[in-house]
């Protein structure tokens, strides 16, 4: 017989929180978005994608728009180019995959905040929590776009909270999917897309995200 999956406070975990990930820097708008977006609800992080390559605007865009993020008290996070974090004025880096994380940490730790993704196995998660990572993430798309079923994903994020303290992370492609993960244990839940292509506006979206946290329940 399977155990029931507890809730975050079953768990003795704190509430979980919204992980917000942003289109690239140079969206039209963005900063206006962003704020707009921030101030809707609690968001722990907002997660920044890398520069495309041959771009070295990198560190100008984030020194642009980081500060208004950290002035609310939320991390501001980019994803790889973790040499990027200090000049830039970042908070700290999301790396995927092992090797990737064992390049970031002698660059950041102890001073910033190094999170692990592209975990293809229980296995590689295990190794980045015991390496240092402050978090890791399940569910994230590969780069091909597809990713695995939300069954596999919801499964995962429960045996992670269930056995570690380390925080992860569960991404929700949709709204309807951020209450089920945190339901199964995620202490954040990342929305990207479904926040920033909603007809309703960015505002909206986080607030009925949060909203979805608070309405979680165990999965069964």
């Amino acid at each position: 017989m399977t155990a029931p999956r507890r809730s975050a406070a079953e768990k003795g975990r704190p509430a979980p929180r919204l992980y917000l990930i942003t289109p690239p820097l140079d969206a039209p708008a963005l900063a206006a978005s962003l704020a707009e977006a921030l101030g809707a609800a609690d968001v722990a992080a907002v997660l920044a994608p890398g520069p495309a390559a041959g771009d070295t605007s990198l560190i100008e865009r984030v020194r642009a728009i980081a500060p208004a993020v950290q002035d609310r008290g939320v991390a501001f996070l980019i994803d790889g180019h973790a040499e990027s974090v200090e000049p830039a004025g970042a908070d700290g880096a999301h790396v995927a995959g092992i090797a990737a994380f064992d390049g970031a940490l002698p660059v950041l730790k102890p001073r910033y905040i190094v999170g692990c993704g592209g975990l293809g196995s229980r296995h590689d998660a295990m190794v980045a929590g015991e390496r240092g990572a402050d978090y890791v993430m399940f569910g994230e798309p590969a780069p091909h776009g597809r990713r695995p079923a939300f069954a596999a994903v919801l499964d995962r994020v429960s045996w992670w909270a269930e056995l570690f303290e380390i925080p992860c992370v569960g991404w929700a492609m949709n709204l309807d999917e951020v209450a089920a993960l945190a339901g199964a244990g995620a202490d954040f839940v990342a929305v990207g897309d479904a926040v920033w292509t909603d007809p309703r506006g960015p505002g909206t979206a986080v607030a009925a995200a949060a909203a979805r946290l608070k309405k979680s329940e165990p999965v069964p």
